[in-house]
């Protein structure tokens, strides 16, 4: 019908990112000032306040049961929130540049990052620590994912170039190029 349900007001400065949780019952929005806010889409209130980052928040994903999301930021961290209660749960820590894209695996186990330090990230989603650093492009990570089984991770960069991991060996698999400028999604 074309109906607007709700307007959600309450960011300080743009909304740069934005994601529903897979029950479509939330929204995430992640802004220019420094915070993400979680919002009732059926009562169009604001559900909480995410704050912890000291730089804009332009990445955020939830997980696949809804009750974690991830937020990503150009302070060079990942914030990892408890969804039900708005508290932090492990700031990923390792980035040397600002953060790109960040994603959970299907079954919620891992996290991969993108920065601008041209490099990715495999975390445990569960205790936060660092697994691998996935190297190889030579400017910046711009978007990365994980395919539906959770065992390859691609990466797209502003070298023109596509990669794809093994997500268990963390071993490039396969380089994709032939783009003439930067590849920004991958999926």
């Amino acid at each position: 019908t074309g109906k607007c349900y709700h307007t959600f007001r309450g960011h300080s400065a743009e909304i740069v990112c934005l994601s529903f949780n897979p029950q479509s019952t939330l929204l995430a929005t992640g802004s220019m000032d420094t915070t993400a806010k979680l919002w009732d889409l059926e009562k169009g209130e604001e559900v909480a306040t995410l704050s912890g980052h000291s730089a804009e928040i332009i990445a955020l994903s939830f997980n696949t049961t809804g009750d974690r999301i991830i937020t990503g930021s150009f302070d060079h961290t990942v914030a990892v929130w408890d969804v039900g209660t708005g508290r932090l749960l492990h700031t990923l820590i390792g980035h040397r540049g600002e953060i790109s894209s960040a994603q959970f695996n299907w079954d919620c186990s891992l996290i991969v990052t993108g920065s601008m330090d041209k490099t990715c990230m495999l975390w445990n989603a569960v205790t936060g620590t660092h697994i691998a650093t996935l190297a190889g492009h030579r400017k910046e990570v711009l978007d990365v994912c994980f395919d539906y089984t959770g065992q390859r991770i691609a990466t797209a960069s502003a070298d023109g170039s596509a990669r794809v991991y093994n997500a268990e060996t963390k071993q490039c698999i396969a380089k994709l190029e032939g783009h003439k400028d930067e590849i920004s999604k991958v999926s």
